[in-house]
């Protein structure tokens, strides 16, 4: 078979699958790596805001598949020992990495915090994945030092690893008791959709 022929070969192939219903040419994988407040916790699944997350690529004609690799009760420390076998297995083009909360209420120490998150973003980015860092707050009964550290540290680790930010995943519904459930920690179904749209906002110019 001459090169020519091959050529034709090879593009009438890649027009074929183009075309064909369901085949894998899917843009890339955004994976969701955090914690209970992106696993659904205490809420049916397609209710969670990564469901609507998936909802809204499709809706919008972009070809992500969505990766939830959230765990209840994750700590930093916990997503920085697994980040590397869950990239290697999962590739992901885009990394919501949402994790922090859990450190926050057990008091951890923030730098303790910082360095995983730091670790856990060097790890995305060394694969060639970009990144989007969900940043938390702390109720103020943790003290006043405490909380201004903790909130502070998010912002500034994305200016330092030079990634995307969302300030504050809960952004808009803290203040709403009723988008909690009973343990006044984690939202409700009803709180989903605007978390997602404060998710939006950052992670559709890296899309």
């Amino acid at each position: 078979m001459g090169p020519s022929v091959i050529g034709f070969a090879t593009f009438s192939l890649v027009v074929f699958l183009a075309l064909v219903p369901g085949h894998a040419l899917a843009a890339g994988v955004v994976l969701v790596f955090g914690d209970s407040l992106s696993s659904a916790y205490g809420i049916s699944q397609k209710e969670g805001w990564v469901t609507l997350l998936q909802e809204r690529l499709r809706g919008n004609g972009l070809d992500y598949t969505v990766v939830n690799q959230s765990i209840a009760g994750e700590t930093t420390s916990g997503g920085a020992t697994r980040i590397k076998a869950v990239i290697a297995q999962a590739k992901p083009a885009v990394t919501i990495i949402a994790l922090g909360g859990n450190d926050g209420l057990r008091g951890l120490p923030v730098r303790q915090m910082r360095d995983n998150l730091a670790q856990i973003v060097r790890t995305v980015k060394g694969a060639g994945g970009k990144v989007l860092l969900v940043g938390m707050k702390m109720p103020p009964n943790y003290g006043a030092a405490y909380t201004r550290e903790f909130e502070t540290a998010f912002a500034e680790l994305a200016k330092q690893q030079r990634v995307a930010v969302v300030p504050f995943l809960l952004e808009g519904t803290d203040n709403r008791r009723e988008l909690f459930q009973p343990d006044n920690i984690h939202p409700t179904a009803g709180a989903q959709p605007m978390i997602l749209e404060t998710v939006w906002k950052r992670l559709r110019p890296l899309l």
